[in-house]
């Protein structure tokens, strides 16, 4: 880290870091969070509130129908940068399923839509068999899909699409902490489809996304980008057979996401260590410990509160482990960074 030693140090998650014009945050890169949150609070206040968090739910008797909506974002300006959008649609099926999963839903079928500038056969080919390996690895199915010719409002092409599940009214998660409350974690694949902006900004003050990463696992900068998002649909029934009251999905926020728990403390003990793409984008960038936290996984991308008897057989059963606890209090505090 640049300026705190991984071993005893402590990040508090609740908002920017002021520094000099060389450090980067993700609003001067473009993205400003709490803009985008009003906006978005702005929306739902325009069209009413409705049932679920990561998921809009629909009570259909005795079982919810939920969906859930998302994209690939900026990460496509790397996969265009390489002329490879063969994994983009293993992103676009992760961001929707994933959401799902952090309901308490099973995700069953998935709508895309792509728009683009120019139609070209072979970019369409590569991000129909990234869909299609994603839906393999999320165990749903792809029912159809758009493509929209729009060269007066696309440049380039944008990917985003919609998944539908199901769940009995009882099974789905309360979606709330309880201080007390373990937290169970796993890993990430690496940044996933959120933050691209200020990683992209990063990455490329001194290098191209073609040059050589400096660490082991890809052959370039951009690769290591592209790096499709782990799908956690195989958590779900360990998630319900094990009591979890709620879970987060680790997305646009960074460790933040916890808070949609509840208004608690979220103590962070023994997070997985973070990827070196991490630690390349914030040398590259000198971006605060803060402000990474804030923007990025870090390393873990879904998160579970469950009952601390339960938490050890919960991460034994589904290949994680427990990275903290919940406490009386507000924010999210990381005690050991790792990175």
């Amino acid at each position: 880290m640049n300026e705190d030693e991984a071993s005893g140090s402590n990040a508090a998650v609740d908002g920017g870091h002021d520094g000099d014009d060389a450090e980067l945050t993700y609003a001067e890169s473009g993205v400003d969070i709490d803009a985008s949150e009003a906006a978005t609070a702005a929306l739902i206040g325009a069209v009413g509130d409705s049932e679920g968090d990561y998921a809009g739910l629909l009570d259909i008797g005795d079982r919810y129908l939920a969906l859930a909506t998302d994209g690939v974002g900026t990460k496509l300006l790397v996969a265009e940068a390489l002329g490879d959008y063969s994994t983009i649609g293993i992103d676009c099926i992760a961001m929707n399923v994933n959401d799902l999963v952090a309901a308490g839903v099973r995700p069953v079928a998935f709508v895309d839509y792509l728009a683009v500038e120019d139609p070209d056969e072979t970019v369409s080919e590569q991000v129909g068999r990234g869909l299609d390996r994603g839906a393999d690895r999320a165990d749903i199915e792809l029912v159809g899909g758009e493509t929209a010719v729009m060269p007066e409002v696309i440049r380039g092409l944008d990917l985003a699409g919609t998944c539908a599940g199901l769940a009995r009214t009882d099974a789905v998660f309360d979606g709330t902490a309880e201080p007390g409350d373990a937290l169970v974690g796993w890993a990430s694949s690496g940044i996933h489809s959120n933050g691209l902006t200020l990683a992209r900004t990063a990455a490329t003050r001194r290098h191209e996304y073609t040059d050589p990463y400096p660490y082991d696992g890809y052959e370039t900068i951009g690769e290591a980008l592209l790096e499709p998002t782990r799908i956690y649909t195989d958590l779900l029934d360990p998630l319900r057979e094990h009591g979890v009251r709620g879970a987060a999905h680790v997305t646009g926020g960074g460790w933040t996401n916890l808070e949609r728990l509840g208004e608690h403390r979220y103590v962070i003990e023994d997070p997985y260590d973070a990827q070196p793409v991490f630690t390349f984008v914030q040398e590259e960038g000198s971006v605060s410990d803060e402000e990474m936290h804030r923007t990025f996984n870090m390393g873990t991308g879904f998160v579970a509160a469950v009952d601390a008897d339960r938490a050890s057989a919960l991460a034994d059963a589904s290949g994680g482990r427990v990275i903290g606890h919940v406490e009386e209090g507000e924010a999210v505090e990381i005690r050991e960074l790792k990175l």
